[in-house]
């Protein structure tokens, strides 16, 4: 298979709400959260190599080579078997960069399922997971495969069922960096910790969305303008996208008319399986 190319998609993901529960010793927040996955997605190609290298086809601007997860996801798995295979990676961005949607974190696991298969590593869920975290809290849910309940730094998923949602999405151009919403002094950091069933009552909130809101204008205003239409329109992650839950495509459709001409938008909706799933080995 060498020097043939595969083109996988990395699905985005939202954070229907995002509670901060408290703070370990070393720095990391505990978290509980719903993620669910979208019809959104980078799409990354993979072309085989039997060199060894791992590099990628372009820059991606704003990310070195270093903080480059697909790179580090492809050099983990190669490390942890000591397969001498590598592989060139192109990923063709269409989830926006710091904008709460977990595209990075997607691409590494995206790589880490295909190469998994590809490379013929063979490696366990359990396995391709304990790489996941290491490259970070995201990761493994996006190896999952499903919408999840997630908690501690994001590593513990239990599995739930939902209904598809449609989706009005905004997007402002603006990143916002994780690290300095997260080390914000007056980010809520003591949120009673909930079960399934009272975020069924009452859809959370997201604790990280009032730090953002203050710094970011974009961020405030998208908000504002989405909850024109439903008041329970939020930001997911970290920021900067917003979004609102609506039942069918039209009135998503409709409230994205609400939005600032700057400001982009689209309307998505849930997806209930990631697309390689099935390529994880139990």
């Amino acid at each position: 298979m060498k020097g043939r190319s595969y083109r996988f998609p990395a699905p985005a993901k939202l954070n229907l709400f995002l509670h901060v529960t408290g703070r370990r010793a070393d720095g990391y927040h505990c978290l509980e959260s719903i993620f669910v996955l979208i019809d959104l997605a980078d799409i990354l190609t993979l072309t085989l190599r039997d060199d060894g290298v791992i590099a990628r086809e372009r820059d991606i601007p704003g990310v070195s080579e270093d903080a480059d997860l697909t790179l580090r996801a492809a050099r983990l798995l190669q490390e942890a078997p000591g397969t001498a295979q590598g592989v060139t990676l192109s990923v063709d961005k269409r989830i926006p960069q710091g904008g709460g949607l977990g595209g990075g974190s997607s691409d590494a696991a995206t790589v880490l399922l295909a190469l998994n298969r590809l490379w013929g590593t063979r490696l366990s869920r359990c396995e391709l997971s304990a790489l996941a975290l290491r490259l970070g809290a995201d990761v493994p849910f996006f190896l999952g495969g499903t919408a999840a309940w997630v908690s501690g730094i994001g590593e513990i998923l239990r599995p739930v069922s939902l209904p598809s949602m449609w989706i009005a999405l905004a997007m402002p151009p603006v990143a916002v960096p994780t690290k300095e919403v997260f080390s914000a002094p007056d980010l809520t950091r003591n949120t009673a910790s909930e079960t399934i069933a009272a975020f069924t009552k009452d859809h959370g909130r997201n604790d990280l969305e009032p730090v953002v809101a203050e710094r970011y204008l974009e961020v405030s205003t998208a908000l504002s303008a989405l909850r024109r239409e439903t008041p329970m329109a939020r930001m997911s992650g970290s920021g900067a996208s917003v979004f609102g839950v609506f039942d069918d495509a039209g009135k998503a459709a409709a409230a994205l008319r609400r939005l600032p001409p700057d400001v982009p938008g689209r309307v998505v909706r849930t997806v209930s399986r990631h697309p390689l799933a099935a390529w994880s080995f139990r």
